[in-house]
């Protein structure tokens, strides 16, 4: 009995699907700072997208390697200090120069992978635009710069050690079973006076876990099996996009010229990025 081929579509549509999903558990955070400093929430957004990964996935039935348990915990150790450090970021920065500073990222990522005037143009062009789009205010303080400088670096940890664990084949369970390893080494520094915690309180944790992490970063997995380290790494270049466009329509906040000047820089950015070597197409069939 033949299979039928797995449906097949761009990459573009995913990383809007995983930024929508990103944008809707900050709004859940929102309300969580009420009750918990950014540090613990981060904690609480780890545990809970790593317990609904690996329930969902069952990923104690997979057959681990040892080599692929180490990847998979410094993936996720890298990602919860990631998650951690941008958190903290925010709490002594404007969003704007946080986001700005972290794509750093990514764009060196990207950079270390150009091979061609043009893909050098198109990671310009993105960073431009992210900057645009993130709204640079001249306020903030030195912790503040320091720890989105220190998330920029994670992020683009994040990039190659995640494009290894997709490579590898645990994918998505190697996603949850690094959070879970990453929420263990963030407890000491984030889970001070977490403590008594509502269980309102962790059920909007679950949630912010589940949109932020779980959905999002699965997306990546998903994506890093079919394209390079520097395409993925420019792709994230859609995230400010989505979450700009998103206030527009959810919440009716206008976007400035510059704003929208950003969004068709970004536009640009990532049409001269593509390659007619790169698989620009990703499986919809996903086993692992």
């Amino acid at each position: 009995m033949s299979q039928r081929p797995a449906s097949r579509i761009r990459p573009e549509p995913l990383f809007v699907l995983g930024g929508i999903s990103q944008y809707v558990g900050a709004a859940i955070a929102v309300g969580l700072f009420e009750y918990l400093p950014a540090r613990n929430v981060a904690l609480l957004r780890v545990i809970g997208a790593s317990l609904l990964v690996i329930v969902f996935r069952r990923s104690w039935r997979r057959e681990w390697t040892r080599s692929g348990l180490v990847a998979a915990a410094l993936f996720g150790t890298i990602l919860a200090a990631m998650n951690l450090t941008f958190y903290i970021a925010i709490d002594n920065l404007p969003l704007g120069n946080a986001v700005a500073i972290e794509f750093l990222g990514p764009i060196s990522v990207a950079a270390f992978g150009a091979r061609s005037k043009r893909a050098a143009g198109s990671l310009v062009l993105a960073g431009a635009g992210v900057a645009l789009i993130a709204g640079i205010q001249p306020e903030g303080s030195l912790v503040g710069i320091g720890f989105a400088l220190l998330a920029a670096l994670l992020w683009a940890g994040y990039i190659v050690l995640g494009h290894r664990v997709a490579q590898s084949g645990f994918g998505v369970d190697g996603l949850g079973v690094g959070m879970a390893v990453g929420a263990l080494a963030i407890a000491p520094v984030a889970g001070p006076g977490l403590s008594m915690v509502r269980p309102g309180v962790v059920l909007l944790a679950l949630a912010t876990g589940l949109f932020s992490n779980a959905i999002p970063y699965g997306i990546d997995q998903v994506v890093m099996s079919h394209l390079t380290r520097a395409r993925f790494a420019l792709l994230q270049s859609l995230l400010p996009v989505t979450a700009a466009l998103m206030g527009l329509v959810a919440l009716g906040q206008r976007l400035s010229p510059l704003e929208w000047v950003g969004i068709g820089t970004v536009a640009v950015a990532i049409w001269l990025g593509s390659s007619e070597t790169e698989p620009d197409v990703v499986s919809s069939g996903v086993g692992a």
